[in-house]
């Protein structure tokens, strides 16, 4: 305990510059947790705290008895892990080869052009995968022409394609940026490294695979528990702007079921129960993707 304060007084600069930042996330991040108990509580807006009828477990066990919240997190959990999965593959590939680029003028406009879709509201790209996706869109052109469909399709009419269309378009969006991470990392790797393996014959792919990849495998680890703790946020924009009734079945998740049958409908208690369990479940994959990670002897956040 004497060396805690000791190193804490050595350090007493670090603290009180995270002073401000403690006092943020207490009246920002934990203050607000003690609306958790609207969960267990017929709320009415109207009445004070003490005046609340408590529900105990009642809108915990609606949502895991109702349809359609097995359906939204049958969905939520569906496209979390395909964005998880492809978005780490396509970035962590596009990283490596644009390390392997060595015309400088070429890497620049390739990472120019990746980058530029994540600064693009996902109200302009709904826009532009609509009408990419049309009837009368280019997809549905270029197949046409190549034979394979002889009238256009309706791509967002058909629901079981919901899940491919938004994995794709979320890569599109957001590949270039998510490559910024590891294209940082790859600077930090020794060089030597590189001149001596192809001193030993080692070609380009076996570079990559050998040194490379082993050099960026700490970041990757992190990223990959970091991401593994959001396996509950499917995100809402993309769903919201793409979703309509015909494909509501693959589209639905659990931010849009909140807003449709909690916040629409002033039942606050069930929505709040249905983001204190998001909140529990994340936090305990979190942890579980953590102590999985210190298992294995691989980088971990705590």
């Amino acid at each position: 305990m004497a060396r805690f304060f000791k190193l804490l007084l050595q350090q007493r600069a670090l603290v009180v510059m995270s002073v401000p930042f403690l006092i943020w996330l207490f009246i920002f991040k934990y203050m607000p947790m003690w609306g958790w108990t609207i969960a267990f509580q017929k709320y009415k807006p109207a009445l004070g705290f003490w005046e609340q009828e408590w529900a105990g477990l009642t809108h915990f066990r609606f949502l895991f008895e109702d349809e359609r919240f097995i359906r939204v997190l049958r969905n939520t959990l569906a496209m979390s892990g395909i964005n998880l999965v492809l978005g780490f593959v396509t970035a962590i590939a596009l990283a490596l080869l644009l390390n392997e680029v060595r015309k400088v003028m070429f890497k620049r406009v390739v990472q120019t052009v990746s980058y530029l879709p994540h600064f693009i509201s996902w109200v302009v790209a709904a826009g532009i995968i609509q009408s990419t996706l049309s009837p009368d869109g280019i997809i549905n052109e270029l197949l046409m022409k190549a034979g394979f469909i002889k009238e256009g399709v309706l791509f967002l009419g058909i629901p079981e394609y919901f899940w491919t269309i938004f994995g794709a378009g979320t890569v599109w969006k957001d590949v270039g940026w998510n490559t910024i991470v590891y294209l940082a990392a790859m600077t930090m790797i020794d060089p030597a490294q590189y001149e001596a393996a192809e001193m030993d014959g080692a070609g380009r792919f076996k570079r990559m695979w050998h040194i490379t990849l082993p050099g960026i495998k700490p970041v990757i680890v992190v990223l990959l528990i970091m991401n593994i703790g959001y396996l509950m946020e499917s995100g809402f924009e993309p769903q919201y702007l793409l979703g309509n009734g015909m494909n509501v079945d693959y589209s639905e998740n659990l931010d849009i079921f909140v807003l449709k049958y909690g916040i629409a409908q002033s039942n606050f208690s069930l929505s709040i129960a249905a983001g204190m369990f998001k909140t529990v479940v994340s936090f305990i994959l979190l942890f579980v993707a953590n102590n999985v990670s210190k298992r294995l002897g691989e980088a971990r956040l705590y």
